[in-house]
């Protein structure tokens, strides 16, 4: 027997002697284990991975070698996902929703490993973008298919996937409290109370394995040197703002990017080499570009910012201030088109590094600007870390998340007050303009979007298709009344369909409409069916999704809704259907 049957040995034999509520508290210690480790397996191998690439070897121009490494590392990745899963990935947190909302919590057993090595092999060679929604991803996949293998119910299910996110998140920044909000804030639609104890021990597992394991060199962390100063309140206000509208357009430029690769014709290959060019230039030209970018975090927290420019084409105006901030704020802006580059045209990565990333030159930027007009001296590493959650509240829509992943890497809580007003002022701008999330706009576009509440998620799992009915009796465009009540006598229904000759709606009968005069032989030929019809108000197309036809039907205070399809009439939806689905729904999955 090897260690992977004496493991399930060891769990059966726990399941056996306790409870379902004590088995779910032991799987969540189990699940947050697994997510750790294999959240330090990745934050090691592209470590390790990024130090050999970066070594100082010697060589001739050794810099430029720097510039294809990202190409490299998006045509392995390209090559990993297309030999290895079938062109299938499953990035983003939109992926883990998607499935938590139309799959019951099911996901890919593949997305276990898949993400460890794609998303190493991008990153660790210089690809622009973060661990950590990888890692999320992985986590989740962990807590899912381990409660598919021990036949646990949705609710378990689904929660035990939020776990290995915790988990992930925690052991990716040594933060179990930001883990826990994160799968709150992000992944589950119905918490109640009794789920904040498997997320806190699965968070708590997670990040021990990263304290015991990985080093501070691995690890992103900061020191605080400077205390707040409730004088620097109206700054810290400000800051917020510009945070929100930064975070506004960090999405939108990442989404319109992704649109344009996502566009594009050509092969994966050759959209793997043609934007590993686009990320070459722009880290010749940035050189903080390169790879996650937490080493540049530092060094501006240290209020140190020309250790950036030792390779730039920039390199020779060292001593010129605003050319720096210039800098610096080029590189801010760019950051979203390398990130987008680096993930849409083959590579693997997410968005909460690259948050990060932006943030802190934001931090910077904005507080060297208000210290040299000599308005203030402003603490330029605080309003650097900031910053930080500000951006991470504004991308990810997750403001208890941004707030205490700062608090947590900085070692202790000083700055909670102005990470409050940062993270809630950048939420608010951010929600003005943007009321969803990147993810939240993805699946809102493939006609997904919910609201992370259990009734909405419920309807956006039922499909139109389920709901549609097409035991109508059609009436013809040129028939009579007496043509149309033989209709009505051989029909249950209470409303009918006018179609033409080309099968198109042109036109709704209601029962209500014509009771009193289809007894009425004398007018069987004197009214023709078009005199009687009622044009179509509102239609349905087969793709829609139930939270846009409930919509629908609250707007039209109608029962029936109609559905074509291409111009063709193809039947009714009826809201006592979609109600009775909605029942049968909600009570399996209360069972299942």
């Amino acid at each position: 027997m090897n260690l992977f049957s004496y493991i399930e040995l060891l769990i059966n034999w726990v399941r056996a002697k306790t409870n379902e509520r004590q088995f779910l508290i032991f799987s969540s210690m189990l699940v947050g284990l697994t997510a750790g480790l294999a959240a330090v397996l990745l934050k090691t191998f592209v470590f390790y991975i990024h130090k050999l690439i970066t070594y100082k070897y010697n060589l001739p121009f050794q810099y430029y070698f720097y510039l294809i490494f990202p190409m490299i590392g998006i045509l392995l990745t390209t090559f990993v996902v297309r030999r290895f899963f079938n062109g299938k990935l499953g990035r983003g947190t939109a992926n883990i929703i998607r499935s938590i909302v139309k799959k019951s919590g099911f996901l890919p057993r593949d997305q276990m490993y898949s993400h460890i090595a794609t998303s190493a092999i991008t990153v660790g060679f210089g690809g622009s973008a973060g661990l950590e929604s990888p890692i999320v991803t992985t986590g989740s996949s962990i807590g899912s298919n381990y409660a598919k293998t021990y036949h646990l119910i949705y609710k378990d299910r689904v929660l035990l996937l939020a776990c290995g996110a915790a988990a992930g998140i925690a052991a990716a920044f040594n933060a179990p409290i930001a883990g826990v909000l994160f799968a709150l804030e992000v992944l589950l639609v119905d918490a109640s109370i009794s789920a904040f104890i498997p997320l806190i021990i699965a968070a708590a597992v997670g990040a021990l394995c990263s304290k015991i394991i990985l080093g501070e060199g691995i690890l992103l962390s900061f020191k605080l040197v400077e205390p707040f100063d409730y004088y620097n309140v109206p700054f810290y206000a400000l800051l917020g703002i510009l945070a929100g509208f930064l975070s506004v357009y960090y999405s939108r430029m990442f989404t319109r990017v992704e649109h344009a690769l996502q566009a594009s014709k050509r092969k994966p290959y050759s959209k793997a080499i043609r934007g590993g060019i686009v990320l070459a230039v722009l880290i010749f030209i940035f050189p903080p570009l390169f790879g996650e970018g937490y080493e540049s975090i530092q060094v501006l927290s240290t209020t140190n910012p020309q250790e950036l420019f030792k390779n730039s084409i920039f390199r020779f105006f060292l001593d010129h201030e605003w050319v720096i901030l210039l800098f610096l704020g080029a590189v801010m802006f760019v950051k979203a088109i390398a990130a987008s580059v680096t993930i849409n045209s083959g590579g693997n990565g997410g968005n909460f590094a690259p948050s990060l990333f932006v943030g802190a030159y934001l931090g910077y930027i904005f507080s060297r600007l208000v210290n040299l007009t000599g308005l203030t001296a402003l603490p330029i590493s605080n309003f650097t870390l900031v910053a930080m959650a500000g951006m991470l509240t504004g991308i990810f829509h997750a403001p208890l998340t941004g707030i205490f992943l700062i608090a947590e890497i900085t070692g202790g809580y000083e700055l909670m007050i102005p990470l409050m007003i940062v993270s809630a002022l950048s939420y608010a701008t951010v929600r003005s303009l943007e009321p969803m999330s990147m993810d939240a706009q993805k699946l809102a576009k493939k006609g997904e979007v919910l609201t992370l509440n259990k009734d909405t998620t419920i309807l956006s799992s039922l499909k139109t298709e389920r709901i549609l009915e097409t035991d109508f009796q059609q009436v013809p465009l040129q028939a009579s009344l007496g043509e149309l009540t033989e209709l009505v006598a051989h029909s249950t229904k209470t409303i009918f369909p006018v179609l033409n000759l080309e099968h198109q709606l042109v036109g709704l009968i209601f029962l209500d409409d014509i009771r009193e005069i289809m007894f009425k032989t004398s007018l069987y030929n004197e009214l023709a069916v078009k005199d009687l019809m009622r044009k179509p108000g509102t239609i349905v197309s087969p793709n829609e999704s139930v939270h846009g036809i409930m919509k629908k039907f609250d707007e039209t205070m109608s029962w029936y809704l109609p559905v074509v399809a291409e111009g063709k009439f193809i039947g009714f939806v009826s809201k006592l259907n979609l109600l009775s689905n909605y029942r049968s729904q909600l009570i399996r999955t209360s069972r299942d």
